[in-house]
């Protein structure tokens, strides 16, 4: 019998608002200073410059706003939930159909005041979250949306930080959502209790089939860090190069989780 899957995790529309508000709001503030030769270098993103990577922040977060115009789609099941989102975002993430990232605006500044103004007007500090949004992976709970928003404002500040040698600073909230999500994903994706995936002090989660563990020391147990935990999920870095490094601690025969990685990309 395969094992079960454990209830969804809850998160708190309100507290979900506030920490991308708050993650966004340090991206806003770190834009404003960038040099045009800082906005020219590249990224680990591909062909991406640091401009690119600007731009796509504030469409993340503007995606929310334009997808809040748009009817709402019919009820009351939503076509994709928050734990199906990152292999649906994986699916899409190189539509050649996509919008591409408005980096020929002529004020990033601007645009990113004009995302969030959108976004203030839109959301409002009041609200259950369970309107749905026809997001570009199906439709999605606005609750459920908001907490992917923390996964892209996350990574992309990681990515903004590595190319440019910043210290742009991580809402504990947002990093706290981002780290749980990506956790939950991989225990859906790898459903059992013989490895303890431990990500302190954000998460735990027991995944991949075999013995299960039920008390004392687990047998097989993996711990990292919260960023460290991210760049794993979305391939900004290998396994063999963490372990390496001593970024995650991996004991026990089946505490190799390199074939499930990256989550996403």
């Amino acid at each position: 019998m395969p094992p079960a899957k454990k209830r969804p995790r809850a998160y708190d529309h309100l507290r979900t608002r506030t920490a991308v508000l708050a993650q966004y709001a340090h991206v806003r503030d770190a834009v404003a200073a960038l040099t045009p030769q800082q906005l020219a270098a590249p990224t680990r993103l591909g062909d991406w410059t640091v401009r690119d990577l600007v731009a796509h922040i504030a469409q993340g977060l503007g995606s929310v706003s334009r997808d809040l115009a748009l009817p709402e789609p019919p009820g009351p099941k939503p076509a994709t939930t928050l734990l199906e989102w990152p292999p649906a975002v994986a699916a899409v993430v190189r539509d050649p159909e996509a919008p591409a990232p408005a980096a020929d605006h002529p004020d990033l500044h601007a645009l990113y005041g004009e995302v969030e103004a959108a976004f203030l007007a839109d959301v409002p500090a009041a609200g259950t979250g369970d309107r749905l949004l026809p997001t570009r992976v199906g439709s999605m709970r606005l609750a459920d949306y908001l907490v992917t928003r923390t996964v892209e404002l996350i990574v992309h500040t990681d990515d903004l930080n590595e190319a440019l040698g910043l210290e742009i600073p991580y809402d504990r909230q947002a990093l706290a959502a981002c780290t749980r999500l990506l956790a939950d994903t991989l225990a859906d994706r790898a459903p059992g209790g013989s490895v303890e995936v431990r990500v302190p002090p954000f998460a735990v989660v027991q995944c991949i089939g075999g013995p299960k563990h039920t008390r004392g020391t687990p047998p097989n147990v993996v711990e990292t860090s919260p960023l460290t935990w991210i760049r794993l999920a979305t391939g900004r870095t290998e396994w063999a190069q963490a372990l390496e490094e001593a970024e995650v601690s991996a004991s026990g025969e089946r505490a190799d989780l390199a074939a499930l990685l990256p989550l996403l990309r």
